[in-house]
């Protein structure tokens, strides 16, 4: 059953439990609301932790704010934390590895961080123009949600115009535009130019886990890799024949997550 907690704002965030035992709250990343992390809750649930899969703000049944900031996004992650019973590990895919670990720097009560493919970008691909935020945001206050889509995915993630072409004649497009208004809060999670910010990750102090797929693209297995290197207590792992949708694919996280977390 869904549940609601109340953020600093005032905002509701929802969320689902799965499990019981030690707690793991699931942070999805761009285009992504608790459903997309339900199957790797359930995995989790399965090995004997509560997993906790929530609603980023602005997405399912979360409520939103006028004006958007990280800090608020952990404000967020810091009232699941209190609810679960106040203290948890955390696990982020993509940009909501980023918000884990911007959360674990902050000084959250956060145990463990496993974090997979933070999209941050060393000289393996060409930087995203630092206004690309400003640019998405100018389609969405335009009413283009297809266009704010596709520039976030050619630019944001590098995706090639004829994959994307391609994809807007899918049924995931339409699940993709539902969410385009949440695509600046992914942009400014990331940073503009989605620069390693070292000095902040340098602050953490608990054990950090990151990972990429095998299958996946060269520049964010550079990012796994620099993230580890990057905090005091971190590890690199691959995990074989997997992309950045492992989400798709729970049970190939199983043996790595849940010998992290324990």
């Amino acid at each position: 059953m869904t549940a609601t907690v109340t953020s600093a704002d005032g905002t509701p965030i929802a969320f689902d439990t799965y499990g019981s035992g030690s707690p793991v709250l699931l942070a999805g990343g761009a285009v992504n609301d608790r459903t997309t992390v339900a199957r790797l809750a359930a995995v989790l649930a399965d090995a004997g932790f509560t997993a906790i899969a929530y609603d980023r703000r602005g997405r399912g049944d979360s409520g939103d704010a006028p004006v958007y900031a990280v800090e608020r996004e952990i404000d967020d992650l810091e009232v699941l934390i209190e609810a679960v019973g106040g203290s948890a590990a955390v696990f982020g895919h993509s940009s909501g590895a980023i918000l884990s670990l911007e959360a674990a720097a902050r000084g959250l009560p956060i145990t463990k961080v496993a974090v997979y493919e933070p999209p941050f970008i060393g000289d393996d691909r060409p930087r995203p123009a630092e206004d690309l935020v400003d640019r998405v945001s100018a389609r969405l206050a335009d009413g283009d949600r297809d266009g704010a889509v596709e520039l976030f995915l050619v630019e944001g993630t590098g995706t090639p115009s004829e994959i994307v072409d391609s994809m807007k004649a899918a049924p995931v497009w339409g699940w993709f535009v539902g969410l385009a208004h949440t695509l600046p809060y992914d942009l400014t999670v990331c940073g503009r130019g989605n620069h390693l910010p070292t000095d902040r990750l340098a602050a953490i102090t608990v054990p950090v886990l990151s990972l990429s797929g095998g299958a996946g693209e060269a520049w964010m297995t550079s990012s796994a890799k620099a993230v580890a290197a990057a905090v005091a207590h971190g590890r690199y792992e691959e995990i074989p024949g997997q992309d950045h949708g492992v989400l798709n694919a729970p049970e190939s996280l199983r043996e790595v997550l849940t010998g992290f977390l324990r």
